[in-house]
């Protein structure tokens, strides 16, 4: 690891008259929440807050951060991607109409298309996808503290567009090859540092791409061609941990979602926001923030940012003008009422301009701990 000297010296003196190692230590036990703030004292603690040895110093003094959100976005391009680091702390509000640049992530160094994402802790697992048509073993590692890429454990089967979660310390890849292959769910414990280990399956169950997955209540849901599955990986016995999901649940999930506060949350195809309630059982509708948000959100995207419902879209009416993407993200606090109805009440809308081709979509968004 870099001497907290040197990071320093590449983004110019921190605090006249401090050496720059007794610098970097003291900023880094300035509480996130006020790193906006820090952010706009120059240009060198502006970098230093997205620096790699930052993020070190941070962890070493064993300080609670919230997660940040790792945004990728996936290209037009057959092998192109992007990825980014959004994080709500480096937020900006008030007078100004738009939050600062994400930091941009480095590139994985296999450029799979159609890979499968989850994440656990820091680290963002990207598994398989395909490189020139072809399906791949590949399980790529990305570290959010030290902003760099690593292999992981080659998965059995070879994926792409497969279902990908973290449950209970362990990463499950689900689908995203023939269903007669022998690994067609498996699981990784990375604290292990071992193999993949294949799930048992019914054959039953079996689907080649997955369009969609989420947990809910320790439990993996996955979205397939012919419906909704589930596995429970602590069902007492292998034939009672799949399944099909509730039919409510499936007829109501369309494209992606993510769970906040025992909710599973989608956007359907009418632009509404809706969340599924298994207390009972039946859809509900986010009520509240219907007339402060657009009444389509483009390529909509939701994930859970540390117990908010976070959504990111496409960014018309400014990326018409522009040669980068923009993508608008808000973030909205959900309670449920007595009778059982979701409130939402949205806390922030902003405008982001990302160093990427208009034209480009969300492939991924996952959160992080830093």
């Amino acid at each position: 690891m870099a001497h907290p000297s040197a990071a320093a010296a590449a983004v110019g003196d921190l605090i006249p008259g401090i050496p720059d190692d007794v610098a970097v230590r003291c900023i880094a036990q300035v509480p996130r929440s006020h790193h906006p703030f820090l952010a706009v004292v120059s240009r060198s603690w502006r970098s230093l807050l997205g620096s790699p040895i930052f993020c070190a110093a941070r962890s070493q003094l064993s300080l609670p951060d919230p997660p940040a959100l790792a945004l990728a976005l996936n290209l037009r391009s057959p092998t192109d991607q992007s990825w980014f680091l959004l994080d709500p702390f480096l937020r900006f509000s008030g007078s100004r109409k738009k939050s600062p640049p994400p930091l941009r992530l480095p590139s994985p160094p296999l450029p799979a298309i159609g890979s499968a994402c989850a994440s656990l802790g820091g680290s963002l697992f990207l598994l398989g996808g395909s490189v020139a048509d072809v399906p791949s073993l590949a399980v790529q590692i990305f570290d959010a503290r030290l902003r760099r890429w690593s292999s992981g454990p080659r998965m059995s089967a070879a994926r792409e567009f497969a279902a990908a979660a973290a449950v209970g310390g362990r990463i499950y890849a689900i689908g995203g090859c023939l269903p007669r292959a022998d690994a067609w769910a498996e699981s990784l414990d990375p604290s292990a540092g071992g193999k993949w280990a294949v799930v048992p399956s019914p054959m039953v169950i079996r689907e080649k791409w997955m369009h969609g997955c989420a947990v809910l209540a320790g439990r993996i849901l996955a979205v397939a061609d012919r419906g909704g599955l589930v596995y429970d990986p602590a069902a007492p016995s292998n034939d009672a941990r799949w399944g099909p999901v509730p039919p409510v649940l499936d007829n109501g999930w369309r494209g992606r979602a993510t769970v906040v506060g025992g909710i599973l949350y989608s956007y359907d195809f009418l632009g509404k926001i809706k969340g599924y309630d298994p207390e009972s059982d039946e859809w509900k509708k986010v009520e509240g923030v219907e007339n402060e948000l657009p009444t389509f959100l483009c390529g909509a995207t939701l994930t859970n940012l540390g117990g908010l419902l976070c959504l990111l879209w496409t960014g018309k009416d400014l990326a018409s003008r522009r040669k980068e993407m923009v993508i608008e993200w808000a973030g909205i606090e959900i309670s449920k009422t007595t009778d059982g109805r979701l409130q939402g009440s949205l806390l922030w809308q902003e405008p982001v301009v990302l160093d990427a081709p208009k034209g480009s979509y969300i492939a991924h968004c996952v959160p992080l701990d830093l």
